[in-house]
């Protein structure tokens, strides 16, 4: 699903950001919306906490849950960037 190169660079981000897997808190969730039967049957909804932070996102982008897997991390690891770069500014 997801690009060898895309998740490489993620793993880069994760490690130069300090957050670790265990870290994480993963939960999949039933999309909500039109979408048939898939969205009934499949808990392609990805939810992220990142626990010393208390960081949380929700992704329900795609159809497939290991590309919401992805996007979920892309969009944690910047909220959590941002967050360090806003507390560096101060």
């Amino acid at each position: 699903m997801v690009n060898p190169n895309k998740e490489k660079s993620l793993q880069d981000l994760m490690a130069r950001l300090g957050v670790r897997e265990e870290d994480i808190e993963e939960k999949f969730i039933r999309s909500q919306g039109p979408g048939g039967m898939n969205v009934n049957k499949i808990s392609s909804c990805v939810y992220l906490r990142h626990i010393p932070t208390g960081i949380e996102v929700k992704c329900q982008q795609e159809r497939y849950q290991a590309l919401n897997r992805f996007l979920a991390r892309r969009l944690l690891l910047k909220k959590i960037e941002a967050s360090i770069l806003g507390k560096l500014s101060e």
